[in-house]
């Protein structure tokens, strides 16, 4: 069974930093791709970054470019996604899933993201 779960979410600041963690399990994490989504209060979905790490290719949206970071560590089945600079347009929930290039076959359960002084 497939299983994504989310963690590090919380209320930071402007101009702070968190890093989300996605324990991942019953698949071969390292030969897959990896992506994070959000969703803000009231908008729809919104790809933020796919990770290749096999192929050691990462993407970023422009809005995240430059801020945010995506990693993986294959021993632990994690994905990270490292977050700096924070704005309050990035409150959100964030969500991490299992990515078939064409489009995203399994989804965590999301953590809140709130940018907030």
């Amino acid at each position: 069974e497939v299983q994504l779960v989310e963690s590090g979410g919380g209320l930071v600041q402007p101009g702070g930093s968190l890093r989300l963690s996605c324990a991942a399990s019953g698949f071969t994490f390292s030969s897959s791709a990896m992506s994070w989504v959000r969703q803000a209060p009231g908008k729809g979905l919104e790809w933020v970054s796919s990770i290749y790490s096999y192929i050691s290719n990462t993407y970023y949206a422009d809005s995240v470019k430059g801020r945010f970071t995506s990693s993986t560590d294959n021993a632990k089945n994690t994905l990270y996604l490292q977050m700096n600079s924070l704005k309050s347009e990035d409150t959100a929930v964030y969500y991490c899933a299992k990515d078939l290039g064409d489009y995203i076959d399994y989804w965590g359960q999301g953590t809140q993201v709130t940018v907030s002084s």
